[in-house]
């Protein structure tokens, strides 16, 4: 069970007790927000509507199917919102998390009233992986890699663990498998 991070400045409490994750980021800057923020999730490929709209395209020919999924890709925004309620007013807002549809609109005065930065774009893994796993596999785990999973699981247990995830049972947010 998570038991929230502590920090010599603050303490960040497990997502179990926070009812909105905005708000208690601007209680953590003293009521400002976070000069930056990462949108990493994106669309939710579980969900029934993309489950349907994912199963439908793959039946299609490729250009029906792309065309199809394109316009008619229903993505659940509340990351994306959560996001931008945090930021500061002049952030910036990264998203590396995939959207696949069109049908959301944007909230565009939000993002305009607090003068927001945004930058998007594909995570060029293969560029990073070299850096990255070097210090991934660190032992003094300079990123504090550790600290973000909520379970440690062997490698064996993976199809347990992205059940476990997808159902979000046990406060599974991240899960990190050993070999």
């Amino acid at each position: 069970m998570n038991k929230g991070i502590k920090h010599a400045a603050y303490t960040v409490r497990p997502v179990e007790e926070v009812d909105e994750a905005a708000e208690h980021v601007r209680e953590l800057t003293e009521g400002r927000g976070p000069d930056s923020v990462i949108d990493a999730v994106g669309m939710e490929s579980h969900a029934p509507v993309a489950e349907l709209l994912q199963k439908a395209t793959a039946l299609l020919p490729d250009r029906l199917g792309a065309a199809l999924a394109e316009r008619a890709g229903i993505d659940r925004l509340s990351a994306l919102a959560s996001a931008i309620d945090a930021v500061r007013r002049g952030g910036t807002l990264s998203i590396v998390g995939v959207y696949g549809g069109q049908a959301d609109p944007m909230p565009m005065m939000d993002l305009f009233d607090k003068g927001i930065q945004i930058r998007m774009g594909q995570a060029h893994v293969k560029r990073w992986i070299p850096d990255l796993l070097a210090l991934v596999l660190d032992d003094t785990d300079p990123l504090a890699t550790e600290d973000l999973a909520t379970h440690v699981l062997p490698l064996a247990d993976a199809p347990q663990a992205y059940e476990m995830f997808q159902q979000k049972q046990d406060g599974a947010i991240k899960i990190l498998l050993i070999p």
